[in-house]
C-alpha cells in the first residue's frame, strides 16, 4: 500500500497515524497538493491528501474512509484489537465526529487566512470560528478515554486535531478554558505513534 501525504495536513497525518497503530506495511509518498502534483493527481482527481492506493490498485481519498478501510485489514497480535469496537460504535463515532468538525474548521481558518488576511470578518470565517469553539467547549466536557493499552478511533481524531489546533491556531486552547482537555492532551502525546508523527 501507498500513502500520499505531506507533513502538516491532519488529514494526512491521522491516516498514517492508524496505519502505524494497526502495524500495516504503508509506502509513505510525500507530496505537494497545491502544486498539483502529478504523482498524487495520477492516482487520484480530488488531487487532495491523503490519498491511499491499496494492495491491489484501489485509491481511497479522505481519511475517515482511510481508517475505516485501514481498520479493516487482517492484522495479528498487538495490532488485532479494532479501532472502532462495535459494542461501543456509536458513542466511538459521536466523539470522532466532534474531533474530525475541529480539524476540518482549523484547518479551514487557516487556509482561509493565508489566502485573505480577513477571512475572520466574513461570514464563512465567522462561523468557523464559532463551530471550532463549540467544537473545544464540547470536547472539554465529552473527552475520549484516557491513553490505555488500546486506542480507539475517537482518541486518535481527537488527539491530531487538537494538537493541529495548537500548532497552526495557538491560543485557543488554554488551560485555564480547556483544563482536562489539555490535560488528556498531555495523556495522549505520549503515545508513540502520535509522538513519531508529531507536527514540526
Amino acid at each position: 500500500m501507498r500513502l500520499f501525504l505531506n507533513a502538516t495536513s491532519p488529514f494526512a497525518r491521522l491516516a498514517r497515524v492508524i496505519a502505524l497503530e494497526k502495524g500495516l506495511d504503508v509506502e509513505l509518498v510525500w507530496c505537494d497538493p497545491w502544486a498539483n502534483d502529478p504523482a498524487l493527481l495520477a492516482v487520484h482527481p480530488q488531487g487532495r491528501i491523503p490519498v491511499l492506493v491499496t494492495a491491489d490498485g484501489h485509491a481511497l481519498s479522505e481519511s475517515l474512509l482511510i481508517a475505516q478501510y485501514l481498520d479493516a485489514q487482517v492484522v495479528e497480535g498487538d495490532h488485532a484489537a479494532p479501532l472502532l469496537p462495535a459494542r461501543t460504535m456509536a458513542t466511538t463515532l459521536a466523539r470522532a465526529s466532534v474531533g474530525y468538525g475541529l480539524m476540518e474548521a482549523a484547518f479551514n481558518t487557516m487556509i482561509a487566512r493565508k489566502h485573505d488576511a480577513a477571512a475572520d470578518s466574513t461570514l464563512m470565517g465567522q462561523r468557523r470560528l464559532a463551530a471550532l469553539q463549540r467544537d473545544l467547549a464540547w470536547l472539554e466536557q465529552s473527552l475520549p478515554a484516557p491513553l490505555g493499552d488500546r486506542c480507539t478511533l475517537d482518541q486518535l481524531v481527537v488527539a491530531v486535531a487538537a494538537e493541529y489546533v495548537n500548532f497552526r491556531l495557538p491560543g485557543c486552547i488554554t488551560a485555564n478554558q480547556h483544563p482536562q482537555l489539555c490535560q488528556w492532551l498531555q495523556g495522549m502525546a505520549r503515545h508513540p505513534h502520535l509522538a513519531a508523527t508529531a507536527f514540526a
